[in-house]
């Protein structure tokens, strides 16, 4: 795990030095072990005949390799210099196939075998053939290119900005902007898409002209010029034709063998156990690897309905696990200027604070832990799966059937919690009268398009025109011939939910604290398979990861199979009516945020005032503005 940055002139002009060490600087907590930097003799400032200067900087969090793996990297001869951050799951397996094709290694870590790979077959034939989480930048001297790359799924990330013939990237948008030609200008587009989404979606970012470069696609920059080129987007047919025993078979087959591959390690690894179905098969198939006894790290709440210990300690001792519990209260006005300062850019999901707790508290004991992420965005494990399943037969009815069986769920009593029945019932009925993409904004969205105008200043809604945050999902549900509705949500899931929201949380939160996290479940392999599963396999009726469950059932007690699915959440919305109530109103309602003009002001005051008189439960909606309001003081106003 690492930062990686550079800058790539193709007008010649000199990388300085200073400039590459304080983009590196702003990365340390991701790579506190080492830093290594390269110049070409261009970027020096020398007449070479290349007509191109070229810069890399790299931070090292030391996990293989400890003493042979520093950056960058460079082949044989010296063309071709690396910055690499991730891991290579895979690289034991390419090394002798490398080594056939008559290339030497100089290390034995894992992000060496990229150099040969695109020694050998090009950028398309490097991508295709790696097995894990990465994000690189590699600068070919000779053909003066320079090929940037992400993993398929986006769990390492990349930002660049590329103007007037200079491309400049980093792992983190907060580092980037150590370089003084990057402005501030707020890209509206993208803060209108975070309102509904509480995020910022790829390839944008809050700041006009920096883009991240999007999951499964690389970047070749040439002669001042980028080009983007996808290759990898998972398919989900044709359907196999399996019995549910073998693909039970297979499931717990291929998940051996990706928590297998991350255990590779050169430092202490352990793992995330939150006592759901996910994160247990993860000690369970750990347990199964070997290796002697696993380290398991729970976190606990005060609060009981966020609490899962009682869950988490079954498993740890049904696997006899060296079990670490910590109990925390979380305290938002402690932990919030690190989460702002992390993120870069307004990020919203408020389980980043108990993901930012567990990931600190696990760094006391490794530098690696393995966690359950993916299994929900394979294998089905949210309500709306089985909900667009429900919509979709509804919405292929006649209008006139299709209102008759709305109307009556349109008139249950609303309430003040947000996520009590009969409002989550409302939501469905509102939502299942609209087209797909529509219909999956409502359910995974907070502000919708009514409510944004409202809040919106005129001259901001001017400046956004005629744009929908539904038209993010429009392609994503048409993009493949044949799919259902289950395989059409999972499908927006994996391209958007998981890259956007999820896998950005926990990049940033462990690796603020220099803690690697590792998801067997996002193997592609895995990946591929589940995804041709057919539907039924995974909704079963309203039951939700049908197969999955069926597979660990040898692996797991049944109480952890069995339990209702539980969100790794905090109390956001009672905290404002108590603790970060003055808080709250200081940063929305204060002369601050007013004289920005960007809010109507007293669209915001409505939201405060029924939040906190309890009409209504905004606490996430309130959340999102306040992450806003936060974000521009530190990196806009105090342009930090």
């Amino acid at each position: 795990m690492c930062g990686i940055a550079g800058v790539i002139d193709s007008r010649g002009r000199p990388v300085e030095q200073t400039l590459l060490k304080a983009i590196a600087d702003r990365m340390v907590h991701r790579g506190p072990d080492d830093d290594g930097y390269y110049r070409n003799g261009r970027a020096e400032g020398q007449d070479t005949g290349s007509p191109v200067s070229a810069g890399l900087a790299f931070r090292r969090l030391s996990i293989i390799d400890l003493s042979g793996g520093h950056q960058p990297l460079a082949n044989e001869d010296g063309s071709l210099h690396l910055v690499f951050n991730g891991e290579i799951y895979n690289f034991q397996e390419l090394r002798p196939q490398l080594e056939a094709l008559g290339h030497s290694f100089a290390t034995v870590s894992d992000g060496e075998a990229i150099l040969h790979l695109y020694e050998s077959y090009g950028p398309q034939g490097t991508v295709e053939r790696l097995r894990g989480m990465f994000a690189f930048a590699l600068w070919d001297e000779r053909k003066g290119v320079a090929f940037l790359a992400r993993d398929r799924v986006g769990k390492k990330p990349l930002v660049f900005h590329e103007q007037d013939g200079r491309l400049c990237f980093a792992s983190e948008l907060a580092a980037l902007l150590e370089d003084s030609r990057i402005g501030r200008e707020i890209d509206w587009n993208a803060i209108y898409h975070y309102l509904t989404f509480m995020c910022v979606p790829a390839p944008l970012t809050a700041l006009h002209g920096v883009r991240k470069l999007p999951p499964a696609h690389y970047l070749l920059y040439r002669d001042g010029e980028a080009t983007l080129h996808r290759y990898w987007d998972l398919q989900y047919g044709p359907k196999l034709k399996v019995s549910r025993a073998e693909a039970c078979e297979q499931i717990r087959e291929l998940f051996l063998e990706a928590v297998r591959l991350r255990l590779i390690s050169d430092v202490p690894l352990g793992a995330f156990l939150s006592g759901g179905i996910d994160s247990s098969a993860v000690v369970a198939a750990m347990s199964r690897a070997g290796g002697g006894t696993v380290r398991t790290f729970s976190i606990g709440f005060e609060e009981k309905k966020f609490n899962e210990l009682p869950f988490a300690r079954i498993v740890a001792h049904y696997y006899g696990t060296e079990h670490h519990v910590f109990t925390v209260r979380p305290n938002a006005l402690e932990v919030l200027p690190a989460l702002v300062e992390h993120y870069g850019e307004p990020y919203a999901d408020s389980s980043a604070i108990p993901t930012y707790y567990l990931s600190k508290m696990t760094r006391d004991y490794v530098t690696v832990a393995l966690n359950g992420d993916g299994g929900d965005e394979s294998f089905s494990g949210y309500q709306r799966h089985w909900a667009n399943r429900v919509a979709g037969r509804i919405w292929s009815l006649p209008p006139s059937l299709r209102a008759g069986l709305i109307r009556p769920l349109l008139a249950l009593p609303g309430g003040r919690n947000y996520h009590s029945l009969f409002n989550r019932v409302r939501r469905f009925a509102t939502a299942t009268g609209l087209p797909p993409a529509e219909r999956y904004t409502r359910w995974v969205g907070f502000f919708d398009e009514a409510d944004k105008h409202d809040l919106l200043s005129p001259a901001l809604r001017a400046t956004v025109g005629e744009l929908n945050s539904a038209h993010q999902f429009e392609a994503l549900f048409s993009g493949q011939e044949g799919l259902d509705d289950v395989d059409a949500a999972l499908r927006t899931d994996v391209n958007f939910y998981l890259p956007n929201d999820l896998l950005v949380k926990v990049d940033i939160a462990t690796m603020a604290v220099s803690l690697e996290g590792r998801s067997p479940f996002l193997d592609h392999r895995l990946m591929e398979y589940a995804a041709r599963l057919p539907s039924d396999y995974k909704v079963r009726g309203r039951g939700l990861k049908s197969i999955l469950k069926e597979a660990m059932a040898p692996w797991l007690p049944d109480r952890i199979l069995t339990k209702p699915k539980w969100g790794f959440a905090v109390p956001i919305g009672a905290w404002f009516r108590g603790e970060m109530r003055d808080f709250l109103r200081d940063h929305l309602l204060g002369p601050t945020a007013a004289k920005r003009g960007f809010f109507d002001p007293a669209a915001v005051e409505r939201l405060v005032a029924a939040h906190l008189r309890e009409e209504r439960d905004l606490g996430h909606h309130l959340w999102i503005l306040l992450m806003f309001e936060l974000w521009q003081r530190a990196f806009v106003d105090g342009r930090r």
